[in-house]
């Protein structure tokens, strides 16, 4: 192994730190490797819980897995999982309640594909119930009980998961070794932002404990914080812009969670960055986003900027711009298979080969502690601190 040495023939400090880094990444990655290859690997049994438009989603991707078994259906609209039972020719059994398909048949892992509201409630029953947890976001209604979940599946040895899943795609990890590289040099801001004029399909998203941070502003923070590091204080406005909406399931409702949200956050190092997200914005792409050009994030530093084009669930490549560079280049165009919705997938793989997912739960909760302080800083109209962190950098 070739090292640089400085004038007294000692290997040089920051060198030797660099490749006594990669050669112990290097160990780890052959160890479950290792693990994976000596271990005969076992299909993971699911049992999806939620059979709404979400589950057109995440069905085909789970059904698609070689190493994935989807046994069990269930939604308190028992038509509807009678229903995705038969269009996806899944085979499973179908359910009304969660507790009658915890007592069911067996499964290794439940997916959490409900009424935001309910996540928590029913992800702790399944850990109760020795099950480990793939969530939609967000996984628990406060940052408090997401931990007390954690410490549940801790205590029992299993895993929980939060959604999304946008640290997956290239675009972030090509984001993440630019950034890394110090490509920009000295960074100091960033932006993000995703809005649509809101889901007209249920009531859910509108009442207490749903809004537009939770929904939509929770995957510029899941990016941003995996680019950027963690926060260390969050300062919010939020408001209701559109007081009354008419939504499928319940007609015309009174709005209780905020459409509109602005938030500042605070990384180390003095980096301030920004998130807009609201069920206020005209998007003539809504949830078909393949062609948008918006870009959605951008990070600011003294000798360059990146501007991802499309959304951080939707990515369509990026625009690098660098003091090196005559002009703007747009570059990792390719998505490399990547679709937002593969998360409880690449999860479930992970866990029949052994090999550890770049998604993992101490982020989610860590984005949900943003919302939190979001929400308190409105209320008390100041700088809110927060106290929980995850593994970062966040790299392949």
């Amino acid at each position: 192994m070739e090292t640089s040495r400085n004038n007294s023939g000692s290997i040089d400090r920051r060198r030797f730190l660099r490749v006594s880094a990669a050669a112990g990444a290097g160990m780890l990655v052959s160890s479950l490797e290792s693990l994976a290859t000596s271990t005969s690997v076992k299909k993971i049994k699911v049992a999806v819980i939620g059979c709404g438009s979400v589950s057109n989603m995440y069905l085909p991707q789970l059904l698609a897995s070689e190493m994935i078994d989807v046994v069990s259906l269930c939604d308190i609209k028992y038509d509807r999982a009678v229903a995705q039972n038969k269009k996806y020719n899944v085979n499973a059994q179908t359910y009304l309640h969660i507790d009658k398909m915890l007592a069911g048949v067996p499964f290794d892992m439940m997916v959490t594909l409900t009424d935001m509201q309910v996540h928590e409630e029913l992800n702790k029953k399944a850990l109760l119930a020795g099950k480990h947890v793939w969530s939609e976001k967000p996984l628990a209604n406060t940052y408090a009980a997401g931990k007390g979940l954690l410490d549940i599946a801790n205590s029992r040895n299993l895993r929980l998961w939060g959604a999304p899943a946008v640290v997956n795609s290239p675009q972030f990890a090509y984001m993440s070794q630019i950034i890394r590289d110090g490509k920009l040099g000295l960074i100091s801001s960033a932006h993000a932002q995703y809005g649509h004029t809101g889901p007209d399909w249920s009531a859910f998203f509108y009442e207490k404990g749903g809004g537009s941070m939770p929904d939509l502003g929770v995957y510029n923070m899941t990016t941003l914080t995996g680019l950027l590091g963690p926060a260390r204080s969050v300062m919010a406005m939020l408001s209701i812009v559109k007081r009354e909406r008419t939504v499928d399931d319940k007609g015309k409702i009174n709005v209780e969670a905020e459409d509109n949200a602005h938030i500042l956050i605070e990384h180390d190092n003095n980096v301030i960055s920004h998130v807009m997200c609201g069920f206020n914005f005209f998007d003539p792409h809504g949830h078909t986003a393949g062609s948008q050009m918006l870009h959605s994030i951008q990070i600011f530093g003294d000798k360059g900027n990146i501007r991802l084009l499309g959304y951080d669930w939707e990515t369509n490549g990026i625009m690098l711009e660098t003091s090196e560079t005559e002009s703007p280049q747009l570059v990792c165009t390719d998505k490399g298979g990547y679709v937002w919705q593969e998360g409880a997938k690449v999860v479930g793989e992970s866990m029949a080969t052994g090999i550890e997912p770049k998604i993992n739960v101490e982020h989610a909760l860590h984005v949900l502690e943003i919302i939190e302080a979001a929400h308190r800083s409105q209320q008390e109209g100041k700088r809110i601190k927060l106290v929980s962190v995850f593994p970062y950098p966040v790299t392949a």
